[in-house]
């Protein structure tokens, strides 16, 4: 097998995630590395590159300030963002073997917004998990859509929608379906 530059890092990357996964348990890979994520807001055109998660803890204040840069950008609502949402994504961008940026379509609605977009578009769910904090509407920058929307749906841990034709997936953390 013959693996070029990029897809051979992506390889070595995957199986060394596979064999430490696998030798020890999540939590305790979790406590040994840094978790970080960067966003870029499609509609505010604001960026976000931030360590979330340190020595197995949650950085509070950077949870604060993705909880703002996530914010809903129509009413300016806050809401708290899932943990486990961002763990998800991260997660998603290491199987992938992505250094790529999570361009945002969406992720909190305040109940206006949603109330909004029902009433003007077809398939806004009346109890989104948007307006939760437990959704986010991406892409990412260096993996196709549908190879983002495979990662997810392999990972099992929540929600998965996949919109072709405006170039992204709906990713949650609430119970595992998909469209």
């Amino acid at each position: 097998m013959s693996l070029r530059n990029g897809n051979r890092r992506r390889f070595l990357k995957k199986l060394v995630g596979v064999t430490a996964a696998s030798a020890m348990p999540l939590q305790s890979v979790f406590a040994r590395r840094q978790r970080d994520l960067a966003f870029y807001h499609t509609h505010t055109r604001k960026s976000l590159s931030i360590i979330y998660a340190a020595n197995g803890e949650y950085v509070a204040p950077a949870l604060d300030r993705i909880n703002e840069f996530l914010a809903d950008f129509r009413t300016g609502g806050i809401k708290r963002i899932d943990p486990n949402l961002l763990d998800l994504i991260y997660d998603i961008r290491e199987y992938l073997g992505s250094d790529g940026t999570y361009e945002v379509i969406s992720a909190y609605r305040s109940p206006e917004t949603n109330a909004m977009l029902r009433s003007t578009r077809s398939g806004v769910a009346k109890k989104s998990q948007h307006l939760l904090g437990n959704a986010i509407d991406v892409r990412l920058s260096d993996v196709k859509t549908s190879a983002l929307r495979d990662a997810a749906l392999a990972m099992k841990r929540g929600g998965v929608g996949y919109y072709k034709d405006s170039d992204f997936v709906h990713v949650d953390v609430g119970r595992v379906r998909r469209w």
